[in-house]
This record gives structure tokens, sequence and C-alpha cells, in this order.
């Protein structure tokens, strides 16, 4: 307004923007001429909080309602006062951390990322919240999605047509939110993963056969016929020349391409038709013609009454021209909220023109951004332009629409404000679109495809157990009942368990964590139960880590020659069954306890050492130390020691004393062999029990840290 009263602007005298052939007005110098209105609105015309009160349940609280979407209504999103708070820095130095501690030195302020940022989203339109980098963008989005990060803290209020929402769950059912990121299963084809996220967000009311029907179907490899949704955005989106391809793993796993990839992703969330959509950067890593294309597709679905709300960094004349509403966000305030052409008449109106034949998205970009060199003067600027947006009309109109919902609170009473239909106990029903044995069914094939699918999984283990099992067979290949085979058989059976144990351990001590944040994102949108997931990962899994020791004991026993009854070696065969599944239950346990990857390679090993130690080998249990003799009852290697030994010398009459450095030394039958370490016969099956219950301890803990890493 300063630069206005003395003449000036801030950029150039007049504001004339042509995009994409649309002429959008001219404004000289605060002088405005008309123009046709863009996507003019108001509260009344879309329906806000319309419709008389309607009774309605529910207790208030934080989970107290869910937002249930009737056939083909419309929603409008509106926020309110949304402010974000960041944790203050903490001082650096211990000292400095202690003396916090004792309250010696206030704590750091907290940064304020967000700040009354209020807003509306309505039916039938696309509003893009644009702005430069760090302006609050993905801030904002999150804080709508209900996924900012646990040290945030979010005040404010959202609602649903009238209705507030206080969690994601409250939108689970009507609304998708595209991630930035494209994370995938990446082992699977595109038309997999597609028939999988349709199992899963088939709405609850399908009937049981119906449902069990379509599983079957799509696990017999039906054809698009099938699925005519799938394959109309499939084709919409340009995905049916790469539906068989393997989506892959950048980095890792060749595979699809980075926009076949952006597309999938936003294939997915849009393949249930929700009613309200929020994509973060949905162009990010498309050419310009794909990023229109994507554009398009949105602004397709707004026209059918859908809500659509994206971010998006710095869109082409073209794309910008396709929004019905943009939101300008700069140093976590609102610069504006309108339509484009409402915008340039703003920004003309306060001093700030866009120039002839720019592109009024980097115009608007550069004008908000903080120029390092020009910190002070770049955050002066955004200010006068925040602060003349809240004294505008555009700002008055967008308070007519949003503070509805807070002033339309649901009352003690229970009395709804309108839109009652969107009311549901949430005790009724649960929020999983699917039952969870069509979860469990749903995940378990899909499980299994990357099973089969990942060499290093099938092939490269079985032969690493061949190899393995040859070279053990060569070095006690042989071995007779005398003293030096006593010994050399001892040594045999534990490097049995000391190999199951290694291999299954590193073989799985990497899955929880690799697919953590395709879990933690199909979780947080309501595919499917925790438990559901962890047992069916480790379901599908089962057949390869019981056929592994079956090879490995297959070739050895016989090639060492150990107890020759037939009923011996098929107990050997569960033992070493059993062995392997603890390991790979512990695997879990430490996969799912590891916040990434390299922690969890870098503890595996460490952990089982102990374990190893104190399993009956190398330590004589007798003589263990009390304070650490608890080990041994959580040691796979002590029972499964304890039952292969006894299995091996129980009712062994004779062994030879040749070998035996004097009759003194001499083991002489199967009960002395068994003494040396502290075993007593017939304790197999109690042993085999203990590895049993070893095998749901560690299942149990692994399932138990990863819901608590869910919340």
């Amino acid at each position: 307004e300063r630069s206005r009263r003395n003449g000036g602007s801030w950029w150039s005298s007049e504001s004339t923007a042509t995009i994409s052939g649309k002429r959008y007005g001219s404004v000289a110098n605060g002088d405005k001429s008309s123009y046709d209105c863009y996507d003019c609105y108001d509260a009344d015309d879309h329906g806000v909080g319309g419709g008389g009160g309607g009774g309605g349940g529910g207790d208030g609280g934080g989970n107290g309602l869910v937002i249930q979407q009737a056939p083909s209504a419309p929603l409008t999103y509106t926020w309110t006062s949304l402010n974000v708070f960041a944790p203050g820095a903490r001082p650096p130095g211990s000292r400095a951390l202690f003396s916090q501690w004792l309250r010696r030195r206030p704590a750091a302020p907290r940064k304020h990322l967000l700040k009354n940022v209020s807003g509306a989203a309505l039916p039938g339109e696309v509003l893009a919240i644009m702005g430069a980098s760090g302006a609050g963008k993905t801030t904002l989005l999150d804080a709508l999605t209900f996924r900012s990060d646990r040290q945030l803290t979010v005040t404010g209020a959202r609602a649903l047509s009238g209705t507030v929402v206080t969690s994601s769950r409250d939108l689970a059912n009507v609304a998708a939110y595209v991630q930035q990121r494209d994370l995938f299963v990446g082992w699977l084809t595109v038309r997999e993963h597609l028939v999988f996220q349709a199992l899963l967000r088939m709405e609850r009311r399908i009937p049981r056969r119906q449902r069990l029907l379509r599983v079957r179907e799509v696990m017999e490899e039906v054809r698009e016929r099938i699925w005519f949704r799938l394959w109309a955005f499939r084709e919409e989106l340009g995905l049916t020349k790469c539906q068989d391809s393997i989506i892959g793993v950048p980095g890792k796993l060749k595979g699809i391409s980075g926009g076949e990839m952006k597309r999938l992703s936003f294939a997915s969330e849009v393949l249930t038709d929700p009613t309200l959509l929020l994509c973060d950067e949905p162009t990010s890593g498309l050419d310009a013609y794909m990023a229109q294309t994507t554009v398009e597709v949105l602004t397709r679905l707004a026209r059918r009454g859908k809500t659509i709300v994206l971010t998006i960094h710095q869109p082409s004349s073209e794309v910008f021209a396709q929004f019905d509403k943009i939101l300008l966000m700069a140093e976590g305030r609102v610069a504006f909220l309108g339509s484009p052409q409402e915008a340039l008449e703003f920004f003309a109106r306060i001093g700030a023109p866009i120039p002839p034949k720019y592109n009024p998205a980097d115009f608007f970009v550069q004008l908000l951004a903080v120029v390092p060199t020009e910190e002070a003067n770049s955050r002066d600027r955004i200010n006068r332009v925040c602060d003349a947006y809240e004294r505008s009309e555009h700002a008055a109109r967008s308070a007519a629409i949003t503070d509805y919902p807070v002033k339309g609170l649901l009352k003690m009473d229970g009395a709804a404000p309108g839109n009652a239909w969107l009311l549901r106990d949430p005790r009724s029903s649960s929020r999983y679109k699917a039952s969870w044995g069509a979860q469990f069914a749903a995940l378990l094939w899909r499980s299994w495809l990357s099973v089969r699918k990942d060499p290093l999984l099938v092939r490269v283990r079985v032969l690493q157990t061949a190899v393995i099992a040859l070279l053990v067979s060569v070095m006690y290949f042989g071995q007779s009942m005398d003293q030096t085979g006593l010994v050399n058989i001892n040594a045999a059976l534990f490097t049995t368990i000391t190999n199951m144990t290694f291999q299954n351990v590193l073989a799985v001590i990497k899955v929880f964590c690799t697919e953590r944040a395709v879990f933690k994102r199909e979780h947080m949108a309501a595919m499917y139960r925790v438990d559901a997931y962890f047992l069916a990962r480790s379901t599908a899994e089962l057949p390869i880590f019981m056929a592994l020791p079956v090879l490995y004991t297959s070739i050895v026993y016989f090639s060492v020659g150990l107890n020759e009854d037939p009923l011996r070696f098929f107990t050997c065969l569960a033992i070493t069954n059993l062995i392997g599944l603890v390991a790979t239950s512990f695997g879990y346990f430490i996969s799912c306890a590891a916040n990434n990857m390299s922690t969890a390679l870098s503890t595996g090993a460490p952990a089982v050492i102990p374990l190893l130690l104190y399993g009956g080998f190398f330590v004589n249990l007798d003589t263990m130390p009390s304070y650490f003799s608890w080990i041994q009852n959580i040691s796979w290697f002590r029972y499964g020691n304890e039952a292969l030994l006894v299995n091996q010398w129980e009712d062994v009459p004779e062994i030879s004393c040749a070998g035996a450095l004097n009759n003194n030394s001499c083991v002489r039958n199967g009960h002395y062999a068994l003494q040396i370490y502290s075993f007593k016969e017939g304790t197999v099956w109690s042993d085999i029990g203990h590895l049993a219950l070893l095998i749901l301890l560690f299942r149990s803990l692994a399932l138990g840290l990863l819901i608590i890493k869910t919340r």
C-alpha cells in the first residue's frame, strides 16, 4: 500500500498475463479493469454446512467420530487457525543438556512453522498450494492429513462439510493421500500392485461370498475385464503398456521408469474414487507432458464433484491455468487464497503487478521467496503481502466458509450442526474396508509373490545351503563310534545349529526394515491391520525356511554317519526345523526393534553371540555363573544342542575307546557322552517344547514392537 501511495510498484507498472492462450486481465497502477471471474463462490452455493440439524450421536472425543462417505456426496474440507510448532533446538554440549534438565537454563523457544493458516477446499475445484521452498506447503498438507511428525504440535480445527475431524481415521473412508515419495513392493508387477490395492480397498458392504470370489479370481490371474475401473484408470494414466512389468526398486532392481512409477502411485489412490484427494507434489519427477496430463486427470475428477488439494512447487503456465484456486504460502503464512485471476488482481492492487508474458506461478514464487542475500527485505515484503491479504475481501470470503465448522462444533447433547449422515459410532464397524481374513489372504498373496520372485530368497539360499552342507559333509565325513568320532559328531551337530541360526537371522533381519515405509503408508491408509501384515509376511517365508533345514540335514546326516535309526533321522529333521524357525523369529524381533537396516545388521550378530556362548557347547551349564544362568533359558542353542545330542547318543550302548588318551578319559556309552555337557536322556520332547515356546516368544515381541511403532 505504501508503494502504491508513492506511485511506484515492486515489479512493473502493468499486469497482463496470458496463460495457455487465456487472458486473465489487465491492471495498471492500481486501476482495476473489468474481468471475467475465474471462480467466484460463497458458502451457500456449495452447501457448506447445509441442511438442518439431524440428531447425531458422538461424544466429541478424540476418536469419537468417523467420517463415512455417502454415494457421490461432495465434501468441503476446511481448516481454521492452523498452527504448527516445532520443538526448540537443544543447547549444544552435555553440560547444557544437564543444566536444562535441572531447569537452570530455559528451553529454546519453539519454532512457529504454520501461523494461523485458514482455508477451504470446495467440491468441484482443484486447490493448488504453492510457495517457495520452506514456505510451509508440505507442513500444511501433513497437518491436513494428520501425518505431522510426533514432535510437532498442531493446533486449530479441521472439518469436512461442517463436521470436525480429529484424526486420520476420520478421513480414511472418504479421502486418499498421494505422497511425494513413490513406495512400492518392488517385486510386484503394475497389475499385481493395483489388484492388491483393489482387494483391500473394496467396501465392506460387498458380501463375503463375492469378496472371496474376487480374491480367487485375482489369484487365478484374471484379466482386466474383472476390474473395469482398474483398467480405466490404467488407460487414463498410460499404464497399460507396463502392466506386466516389474515395478522395481530405484538403484537396486530395474523396473518401470520414474514417470510410470509416479503415475502408478497416483493410480493407487484414485482407484477407489475418493471424494477428497490430497496430493503432495503429484507432478514431481514427471516431464512437462505427463505433468500436464496428471493435472488434467485431477481436473476431470474435480469436475465430477471431487475435492482436490495438491501441493506444487513451480508449475508451468499450462499446468497453472488448470487450477481453480491457489493458496500461496510464505514463511508459514497465507499470502493469498482465491482464483488465479483474483490473484493477479490482488497483487496488482498492492503494487506488485505481474510483468507481461510472465508465468504467474514463477512470479508468485519469486515474489514470496526469501532471498539469502536479502533476507530482511524479503521477509518485510512477505509480511506486507500477507498483511494485505488478511485485510482483503478474499480473506473475509474465506473466513465466511472456514469459520462455520468452528462455530458449529458438536455440542455435548450430541446435536450435530448438519450433515449428520457423516457420523457413525466407531464401535459399530471397523475402519478397515476388508475383513481380517481378506486382509490376510491379500497380504499372503503379495508376500508370496515377493518371496517367489526374489532370487536371493530362493535360488541363492538353496545354493548357499547346499554348498555349506557339502563342506560340512566333507569335513566330518564317515565318523565312527569312537572317541574321535564323538568329538567330531558333536561339533558337526553344533555347526548345524550355528549355520541355521546365522543363515536365517541374516536372511530376515532386514525384512521389516526395508518394507517399513510401505507398511506404514498402507497401514495409515487403513488398508490392513498390523497383525494381519506380520502373520502374512512371516507365513509366506515359512516354506523356504522349512525346506532349507530339510535339505541341509538330508545331506549332512548320512554323510557324517549319525544315528542310523530312521526315527532319529526324522526327529533330527524336526529339531533343525524348529531351530531354524526360532532363529527366523529372533531375526524378525531384531528387524522390528531396529529403526533402520544398518542398525539391524550391526546389532544382529552381537545379539546372537551371548546366546551361542551359553548354549552348552563351549561352557558346561553346571559351571555357568548364577548371574548369567538366565541366558540359557532364552538360548535356542542350549535347547537345540541338547535335543540333537540326546537324539544322537541316547540308548547308544557302547562307544569305542579308540582315540582316548587313557582308560580314564574314555567315554564308554551314550549316557556318559551326554553327561559331559550336563545333559540328560529323555529331554528331547521337553527341548522341542521349549523351542516352540521361543518361536512364540520372539514373534510376539516382534509383533508388539511393530504395533508400538505404528502408533
